[in-house]
């Protein structure tokens, strides 16, 4: 990765990541902004914009994907899994896992919101990092 000595940026994180822990609710409680859903969020620090894959991995199936994001340069993008439609949804109440490849490095933070019950639970970790 190049980037200019007039730079204000830096670039930082991997271009490849792992989730291995997924499962988006099959139902919620509350309004529609405690919808249960789970998150890929992306920070490309970096000056060029990132071409992300997201793959899903199953227990007892294919993988689907990949999905196609762009996360522009210096930017943030915050991805609802439930929301990935093309090539194939990913199923609710189904255990799965993600790798997300990306053109440059970016960061990587996986986040569930689970509202099955009045009590909301909410979840956050980085991804894993895959270095080599």
């Amino acid at each position: 990765m190049s980037t200019s000595s007039t730079s204000t940026t830096s670039s930082v994180g991997h271009r490849v990541w792992a989730i291995a822990e997924g499962y988006i609710p099959g139902r919620s409680t509350g309004p529609d902004d405690m919808t249960s859903h789970e998150t890929v969020c992306l920070l490309n620090a970096g000056d060029e914009d990132a071409e992300v894959e997201l793959t899903a991995y199953f227990e007892d199936r294919e993988p689907a994907g990949p999905y196609h994001l762009r996360v522009p340069a210096r930017r943030t993008v915050h991805q609802w899994c439930n929301e990935l439609e093309d090539p194939e949804p990913i199923p609710h109440d189904t255990d799965y896992a993600l790798v997300v490849r990306s053109s440059v490095p970016v960061v990587v933070q996986h986040t569930r919101l689970d509202s099955r019950q009045a009590e909301n639970a909410l979840l956050s970790t980085v991804a894993f990092p895959v270095t080599g």
